[in-house]
């Protein structure tokens, strides 16, 4: 008995009667013997007697609480909800059918999305257009705006942006240290996620605005690409357009008008529900980049999840593509349909949809060289690449002088191309150094005109990118032709003459399923720095600081410095895979493309 009560932990005790003390082979106590013992044996027996009472309190001692360990845990099975139990307990790394840890990052992208449109539903929210009529809600019923709110929706804002950045960065860490996610679950996310930016009033930018006059234009036989939306005198569509385009023609491609023009005749010619179709629209280019992009992965070789988690769960592409409303999102979905279909072995569908991609922005038609560039294959001689190159460029202009022709709108689109240009921004470096420049040239004393010396600095960055792009196209190879295609793209918008967020997104699509090492770092950097760069809020937010009640500031500081350092869980950290960090190739697909 005392053998079978000992703890573990203590040395077993040694065998045979100990100095005139024996244990009788079924007894559980040591009884003295028969010989006579002196005072010696006398105090060895009380010492073994107490050892021995020691071990059986031991004993008992662990069976108790293995007992209650035991019931503890019956009534945690008993009265805890089945959610908590699971909640509580970690995927294990080798259960591969345990995505549970999903729900985490959905539901936080989910409450930061939402921040999002409850800060710029806001009264005199500076990240939306203040102008009764133009949405459903959070608008002004009047023209006079309230600035009672106004700290309150720009933390909300902020605050969710940066729960939205940790969020997805943190999602694809976690998919990157655990390959092999099934699509539907992050398909499912992308749902999730755009539903906030769907609800909300065109956030961000007023460009939306500007195709819904444009779509009335075309509706009535103006042709947009000879008129500026001012054309239309006043009225719920020329009212909200920005001053700066309301004079200006359109320079979008023929596709992109004709069904701008659809939408608006579609609507009954009601503005507001013209702006909703114009989202959807954008909608549909997501939904084709979400379609494309584990196609593109797998054909290189690489795991689909985190590539769509960067290339359309990305910041860029929910806040500014769809809740934007940009025509960006369908000559993106449509690029990358073209580039997919010229991969899985049919270039002249590709060369098409690359072709209506320009039809609706130009910028597009770089993929019709690229496709034509590699059509026979690599480490083809230049001699056997001008042939194919000369057939995808006969392709692409039979397709864009088709649209031209069935649209009645002519080929003016060619000669607004520079429409854009008319924007001046530090951001964009050509034009901020010509603006520093001219500056500088009149604190000397030197009298020229800024409109000269951005001419010459935005010239001399085009050149550039196109030189930068010849040199790509050259060594695509040898870099991959989605990488060199994608480096062009981002070279246009950095060296152009004006760079907007949703620009970049031409690039980092491209090259999210090909983007390994500095340069997913770098697609990382830009997808997060991106939508604070020129945030129509940054200096309201400034001067809501300066002049507001402090306690107010400080207690908007440590918000947004909660939002900032609060752990997340522990979804993100998770697990640990030795493929994380390895070049392509080492991804198997269970189901290749064929």
């Amino acid at each position: 008995m005392a053998d079978t009560l000992r703890n573990p932990t203590d040395p077993a005790p040694e065998p045979g009667p100990r100095h005139g003390v024996d244990a009788p082979e079924g007894g559980d106590a040591p009884v003295a013997s028969d010989r006579p013992i002196g005072p010696m044996a006398r105090s060895r027996a009380v010492v073994a007697r107490a050892e021995y009472l020691v071990r059986v309190a031991n004993g008992r001692a662990w069976d108790l609480s293995d007992h209650v360990g035991v019931r503890l845990e019956m009534v945690k099975v008993r009265f805890l909800p089945t959610r908590v139990l699971s909640g509580q307990m970690q995927p294990d790394e080798d259960d591969a059918d345990d995505w549970r840890f999903l729900r985490k990052p959905a539901v936080l992208g989910f409450v930061a999305l939402l921040s999002v449109v409850v800060g710029a539903s806001l009264a005199s929210s500076p990240f939306k257009l203040e102008m009764p009529g133009t949405w459903f809600f959070g608008e002004p019923t009047t023209h006079n705006t309230s600035n009672s709110f106004m700290l309150l929706g720009l933390v909300a804002v902020y605050g969710g942006l940066v729960l939205f950045m940790r969020v997805w960065y943190g999602l694809m860490k976690a998919l990157r240290r655990r390959p092999g996610v099934p699509m539907h679950y992050l398909a499912w996310m992308l749902v999730l996620w755009s539903i906030p930016m769907l609800v909300v009033a065109p956030i961000f930018s007023r460009d939306v605005f500007s195709y819904a006059a444009q779509g009335e234009m075309m509706s009535r036989h103006i042709n947009p690409y000879h008129f500026g939306p001012g054309i239309l005198g006043a009225g719920p569509y020329p009212n909200p357009v920005d001053p700066l385009w309301i004079n200006t023609p359109a320079p979008y491609g023929p596709l992109f008008l004709m069904v701008d023009g659809f939408m608006a005749t579609a609507s009954l010619h009601n503005e507001l529900v013209t702006v909703v179709l114009l989202r959807l629209f954008a909608l549909a280019g997501v939904a084709v980049i979400a379609w494309c992009m584990p196609k593109l992965a797998r054909a290189h070789g690489r795991d689909p999840g985190p590539i769509f988690v960067l290339g359309v769960l990305n910041p860029l592409v929910l806040l500014m593509l769809i809740g934007g409303a940009h025509n960006d999102a369908d000559m993106v979905g449509l690029l990358v349909a073209g580039i997919t279909a010229a991969k899985l072995k049919h270039p002249v569908w590709g060369v098409v949809l690359c072709a209506l991609a320009a039809a609706v922005k130009a910028p597009a038609a770089l993929g019709i060289i690229y496709i034509g560039w590699a059509w026979m294959g690599t480490g083809v001689p230049l001699r056997q690449r001008v042939r194919p190159l000369v057939s995808a460029g006969l392709i692409g202009a039979a397709v864009m002088g088709a649209l031209s022709v069935v649209s009645g709108l002519g080929v003016g689109w060619v000669a607004n191309l520079a429409t854009p240009g008319t924007v001046r921004s530090w951001v964009a470096p050509a034009t901020g150094i010509g603006m520093g420049l001219s500056g500088l040239l009149h604190s000397v004393g030197l009298d020229v005109g800024p409109g000269g010396v951005l001419s010459v600095t935005r010239v001399l960055a085009l050149g550039g990118a196109v030189a930068a792009s010849v040199y790509l196209l050259k060594v695509s190879d040898r870099v991959g032709g989605l990488t060199a295609l994608g480096l062009s793209m981002l070279l246009f918008v950095i060296l152009g003459p004006v760079v907007q967020p949703w620009y970049l997104t031409w690039g980092i699509v491209l090259l999210a399923p090909v983007a390994m090492g500095r340069l997913r770092s770098a697609l990382i950097v830009l997808s997060v720095a991106s939508p604070f760069i020129g945030l129509p809020g940054g200096k309201t937010l400034l001067d809501q600081l300066i002049h507001s009640n402090p306690l107010a500031v400080a207690a908007a500081l440590l918000v947004l410095l909660g939002v900032l350092v609060a752990p997340l869980g522990r979804w993100s950290t998770a697990w640990r895979d030795d493929h994380a960090d390895e070049e392509p190739g080492w991804y198997v697909d269970p189901a290749p493309a064929t």
